[in-house]
């Protein structure tokens, strides 16, 4: 079989990490990039967010306050980073009384229908999700998002606050960092900042508490008396 000289082939991503650009160039010859918005990374200017700079071990407690705090009816989307991680969560919630249901890569396609649509009609106003089972949710009404596990890139941390603030509607994104994601500190106060974010980093005092050490950029500086 003979391959046609003139044969083109179109390469789609979503986004463009260095893992992708890798792949581009070592399956494409001379390939031309088409944009569509800006080349920088860049969060939804209508998504207000909220980084919590924490230990693993204050995770959960601080999600059982948070929901206490901004559960009003609407819907909320939490983030995990492993099938088990929504099972063993969501299953907690349901012991607590949260009305809550996941959607992970285990779970049958009439599975994961039904837990969208209980979630769309606000009926299970809370749902977990791992990165690949929320691809392409667009979810619409959106409240919350909350990103109890740090995403693997920040790609990915822009595409899941992108899951609320939609179609001109305000949302608001809270994440728990920390300090398994120091790595990704700097950057994210980039995107924060472009975002017009303001950005409140911990105090010395608070980083004796953390038992961790939090990247420089995290830590304000000691004012004097």
């Amino acid at each position: 079989m003979l391959i046609r000289p003139d044969r083109q082939t179109l390469y789609w991503s979503a986004t463009w990490p260095e893992e992708v650009e890798q792949l581009a160039r070592q399956f494409l010859y001379n390939p031309y990039k088409v944009i569509i918005g800006s080349a920088d990374l860049k969060a939804n200017h209508a998504i207000r967010q909220h980084v919590d700079i924490i230990s693993e071990s204050q995770k959960y407690n601080k999600l059982v306050k948070l929901l206490e705090d901004i559960m009003d009816g609407s819907i909320i989307l939490i983030f995990m980073d492993t099938k088990k991680g929504c099972v063993q969560i969501t299953r907690q919630h349901r012991m607590d009384g949260w009305p809550a249901l996941s959607i992970h890569g285990d779970k049958s396609q009439a599975e994961r229908d039904w837990v969208l649509s209980e979630f769309k009609a606000g009926k299970s106003p809370i749902m977990t999700a791992t990165d690949v089972a929320a691809r392409g949710l667009a979810v619409k009404d959106v409240k919350y998002v909350i990103n109890y596990d740090f995403s693997g890139s920040l790609e990915d941390y822009v595409h899941r606050i992108g899951q609320t603030g939609r179609a001109g509607a305000k949302g608001t994104a809270y994440t728990f960092f920390t300090a398994a994601n120091a790595i990704f500190a700097k950057n994210l106060i980039v995107i924060l900042k472009e975002a017009g974010q303001k950005v409140i980093v911990v105090s010395e005092t608070e980083v004796r508490a953390l038992r961790w050490q939090p990247p420089l950029e995290l830590i304000r500086e000691k004012r004097p008396p």
